[in-house]
């Protein structure tokens, strides 16, 4: 577990393993900036020859060392490029990069741009984020333990450092869980870590069993996971605050592993779907961040929670089931299953009367051909809604984009023997439809967003910035970001 302070004394007296130091591009080559002022000093005036003799530009995410022979305290000097003007994501991503690349170092201070406080929690989440690391299968013990020890440089409250460990936590959580394999990660199991991790913050928990979810109606849930010797499960969690005056109500896609069904995937899109309950996962991780928080704002968190595989029992395409909501919904293709489970979800958080519902899930294989890996496209029934969504989400330095809701997709979901059919035939315009499918289960007058994060939840490339290989726990911090917003009308 990586902890995180906050210091004021000057950088080149800190007694720490390496210092981070942040470096802006220029025509003239790199310049410190803001916060490492003092080092040019100590360094005779030549760091920044230095840093041009190994190529080091300042550019974005850019990451070089230096030994430093005895000028500072510190035996190592790392540089890390901030482009022109970072923002404070800009910030996150550098700090990041920098303490991933210490992996095996003790401890780390972050000499970054800290003048605001918006500034030094950036700095101090980013550093946490990407000191993240999963090691719970290695046992020959050559993965390098992620830096223990964080000082940012700055003279802001240390409250900020508190604030940055909760998110880095929570987003912490999220990443394990998509990172476990399905094995160690079935429905149940998932519920207990999520009853298990919910009290310890505080939420009062409960847990519907395949047998309650036959017993409540809930066709989505029970189609989806009968296939699957795991049986499916239905987790709430809720969080009340004496002050709160809004009610928000998140619902998460949990597929804990997504063969397909009997309308089989492919095997090389099968490999990483361990990561298909990635929403739930961003639900429970903002559920237990905002309790920590204490933000006065209730809130309730809904975990769909199956394993969609093919047996002798699986639902069929051509199956016609019956919602929670009461509509039925022939099912034209098992892999198109999240919505199933998002369906039953949706309509029971309805009843919690929320003013705002947010379901979140990687859900279409379409997001990423229209928005790319980094990207979630947000729906939404009211257009302040989905515009709410998104400024959280850049808020928080996540990725996500507004999308409509074309109402001439919609006739591609009639079915000619049910209300509605879970696809529609034509790949054209594919993620919407899906959304518009979630609309169908969203009863009038009730505020509703929808997320998909197929892509940015796991990362298959190399680590960038903040962020790992595998899962990432994207859309934890936006979901929490929402929750202040609402907590401070």
């Amino acid at each position: 577990m990586t902890t995180v302070r906050l210091n004021s004394a000057d950088p080149v007296s800190i007694a720490t393993d390496a210092l981070i130091v942040g470096f802006r591009s220029g025509q003239d080559g790199p310049r410190a900036a803001t916060g490492a002022e003092s080092l040019e000093a100590a360094f005779g005036g030549k760091l920044a020859d230095s840093l041009r003799a190994v190529a080091f530009t300042g550019k974005a995410g850019e990451v070089a060392k230096l030994p430093t022979f005895g000028a500072i305290a510190a035996p190592l000097l790392v540089a890390v490029g901030l482009g022109d003007s970072p923002d404070a994501e800009g910030l996150r991503r550098a700090a990041g990069a920098a303490v991933r690349s210490l992996a095996g170092t003790s401890s780390a201070a972050l000499a970054l741009p800290t003048g605001t406080p918006e500034e030094a929690e950036a700095v101090a989440l980013g550093g946490l984020l990407g000191a993240y690391a999963f090691a719970r299968y290695r046992t020959n013990g050559e993965q390098k333990a992620p830096v223990a020890e964080l000082t940012v440089v700055s003279g802001q409250p240390d409250g900020l450092a508190e604030r940055a460990g909760v998110l880095a936590d929570s987003v912490a959580l999220v990443r394990d869980l998509v990172n476990t394999p399905p094995s160690d990660l079935w429905p149940a199991k998932f519920a207990e870590i999520a009853e298990q991790e919910g009290n310890k913050a505080g939420l009062s928990v409960e847990v519907l069993d395949d047998k309650q979810l036959k017993d409540g109606g809930y066709g989505g849930l029970i189609g989806v996971g009968q296939g699957s010797a795991n049986p499916p499960r239905l987790v709430r969690l809720s969080y009340t605050h004496p002050e709160a005056r809004k009610r928000l109500a998140f619902v998460g896609k949990g597929i804990t592993f997504d063969s397909g069904g009997l309308s089989l995937k492919p095997s090389a899109s099968m490999d990483w779907m361990k990561s298909d309950m990635g929403g739930a996962g961003a639900v429970l991780g903002a559920m237990i961040g905002i309790a920590r928080l204490g933000l006065p704002v209730n809130a309730v968190g809904y975990l769909c929670l199956a394993e969609n595989l093919p047996s002798g029992t699986a639902q069929r395409p051509s199956d016609v089931i019956h919602s929670y909501s009461g509509k039925t919904v022939e099912v034209l293709d098992t892999d198109a299953e999240g919505r199933l489970v998002l369906m039953d979800g949706i309509a029971r958080a309805a009843q919690d009367e929320p003013d705002l519902i947010v379901d979140v899930a990687t859900l279409t294989g379409a997001q990423i051909v229209a928005l790319g890996w980094r990207t979630a496209g947000v729906m939404a029934n009211d257009d302040a809604a989905r515009e709410l969504v998104v400024e959280s989400a850049k808020a928080a330095g996540e990725g996500a984009w507004g999308m409509p809701l074309p109402e001439e997709l919609r006739k591609g979901l009639d079915s000619p023997i049910a209300d509605i059919a879970n696809l529609q035939p034509e790949r054209w315009g594919s993620m919407l439809a899906a959304g518009i499918f979630l609309k169908e289960f969203v009863p009038d007058g009730v505020r509703w967003a929808h997320i998909d994060m197929a892509g940015p939840a796991f990362n298959k490339g190399e680590p960038y910035g903040y962020t790992p290989k595998g899962g990432t726990g994207a859309i934890t911090r936006t979901l929490i970001g929402l929750a202040e917003r609402h907590a401070s009308i």
